[in-house]
């Protein structure tokens, strides 16, 4: 599902709601989850999961192409760790 589907998704099932409303709310709730984890914090939906950002440390690595050994910088990645019940629902099925 992408992000149009999701909108379209709840202007559906939510009449009463204007779909520029539903696609404000949406784009809301995903601009607060980046901005948290922009600023280290953990964004947890119960039930749903857990979303996170882990640090990657500096390293080598290899060039695949030439065998070459690189420097890879550290970064921040984000993470997911799924919640129980979402798990349970997957794995029921």
């Amino acid at each position: 599902m992408i992000r149009s589907e999701l909108i379209q998704k709840i202007a559906d099932e939510n009449p009463h709601l204007y779909q520029r409303d539903v696609e404000r709310i949406v784009n809301t709730i995903f601009e607060e989850v980046i901005e948290a984890m922009a600023n280290g914090d953990r964004v947890e939906l119960r039930g749903f999961g857990a979303f996170s950002v882990k640090q990657r440390d500096a390293r080598m690595g290899r060039n695949p192409r030439t065998g070459e050994s690189v420097s890879v910088d550290e970064k921040h990645v984000p993470f997911f760790k799924t919640g129980k019940l979402l798990r349970d629902r997957l794995n029921d099925e």
